[in-house]
């Protein structure tokens, strides 16, 4: 009895230093994963048309991470299906942190309010690397339009309802959320005319076929600065210091508030050590002076900040928008 006893105990503390072995082995593998990453090029996924905020924003982090990594990074503009195209092959990728997504709002929060069914779970099958940028929307008009300010373009969808259009970049955007929202404050009668991307849709402005949208600030600087179309409120709560036009709020929509936000997202299940890699480096790109000054050119705020800030924004930007989507009458499809 004593010897089996003691053999026992001699197997115990065996078994605990194995499995204290392998457990550090396993960190030196993980550590040596992260120093090593990445060891090939490494793809950013863009799930909407070249051209377009998520577009601007992912080419210089591209750059300046391939300068950092010596590696090639590669821009992928995938667009269609309100972003669930390029979003689902991230989701889908292998979990090693070599595929990025420049996601918004949409394709990883408002979609699920949007759609009966979708190709992944943003929750489940996404996981937050950092949160890089936000810019609010701009009520933009054609200027062929007899209107100088929300209250005018108002009074013109009153006399002529279910006669305005306006264009956004796609439905579930936040582009068809102001839209809805404004509609649903107002209590106006507007057609929504969604595009795949914010090219489409700024040409189509521009060229009068659909003479009303929400468009992102960058887009609407330029526009403005050419003539091309007329700048009537901001979509934030703060006024922007690029545009000097009112907000929404100020223009009598109490509490409107719809923000413009990208982030980077990679597959879920990606190792910690990698996902920890990718939020430093992207985190120094985007907190340097040099890309600082170039999205404020653009009108565009940057972040750079933790995994767990990007995600509890994700989680607070679903509840939001679903209350939105109930007051606006909007249902799954």
């Amino acid at each position: 009895m004593y010897v089996v006893h003691n053999a026992m105990e001699g197997q115990a503390p065996m078994r605990a230093s194995r499995f204290l072995f392998a457990a550090l082995l396993f960190l030196q593998l993980g550590v040596a994963t992260a120093q090593d990453f990445p060891n090939k090029a490494v793809r950013v996924i863009v799930p909407y048309p070249p051209g377009g905020l998520s577009d601007l924003i992912a080419r210089p982090i591209g750059q300046k991470l391939s300068e950092m990594w010596g590696q090639s990074v590669i821009v992928e503009n995938r667009s269609g299906a309100s972003g669930m195209i390029g979003t689902e092959v991230v989701a889908k990728s292998a979990p090693d942190g070599y595929t990025l997504l420049v996601g918004t709002l949409s394709e990883v929060a408002v979609n699920l309010l949007l759609f009966k069914s979708m190709p992944y779970d943003p929750l489940a099958d996404l996981q937050p690397i950092t949160q890089v940028a936000y810019s609010p929307l701009v009520l933009m008009v054609h200027p062929s339009m007899p209107v100088k300010s929300l209250e005018d373009l108002v009074a013109l969808a009153r006399a002529k309802p279910g006669t305005i259009s306006y264009a956004s970049i796609g439905r579930g955007t936040p582009h068809h959320f102001a839209g809805e929202l404004m509609s649903s404050m107002l209590h106006l009668k507007m057609v929504h005319v969604p595009y795949k991307g914010g090219g489409p849709a700024l040409a189509d402005m521009v060229g009068g076929h659909v003479r009303v949208g929400f468009v992102s600030l960058t887009s609407a600087m330029s526009n403005v600065k050419q003539g091309r179309l007329n700048a009537l409120a901001v979509t934030s709560m703060q006024r922007s210091e690029s545009l000097n036009v009112p907000t929404m709020n100020e223009a009598g929509l109490s509490g409107f508030d719809i923000t413009q936000w990208l982030g980077i997202f990679v597959a879920a299940k990606t190792p910690a050590e990698i996902a920890n890699k990718l939020n430093r480096d992207i985190v120094a790109v985007v907190r340097s002076t040099e890309f600082r000054n170039r999205m404020a050119d653009l009108g565009t705020g940057t972040v750079g900040g933790t995994p767990q800030e990007l995600a509890r924004l994700q989680a607070a930007e679903i509840e939001k928008y679903r209350a939105i989507a109930a007051a606006a009458g909007i249902v799954p499809e």
